[in-house]
């Protein structure tokens, strides 16, 4: 692996589409629940929406273990 490579694992998360498909709703919504509360366009974060995060987070962490044992490899 080359250090090209290792940053670009590093630093690549998950994006309001991958949160979407993970919490069964659309992007919009996870872009709007992500607004200020005051402003206008601003939606409620959708129930069950702390376990399709968990879920991404958790794949994520098993991701950048992986990462960490090649490179001390």
């Amino acid at each position: 692996m080359n250090f090209k490579t290792a940053c670009d694992q590093l630093t690549d998360c998950p994006t309001h589409d991958d949160i979407a498909r993970a919490a069964g709703i659309g992007v919009q919504t996870v872009r709007q629940a992500r607004m200020d509360p005051t402003a206008t366009g601003y939606r409620s974060a959708p129930g069950g929406w702390e376990k399709a995060i968990a879920k991404l987070a958790r794949e994520r962490a098993g991701e950048l273990v992986t990462l960490a044992e090649d490179l001390e490899r």
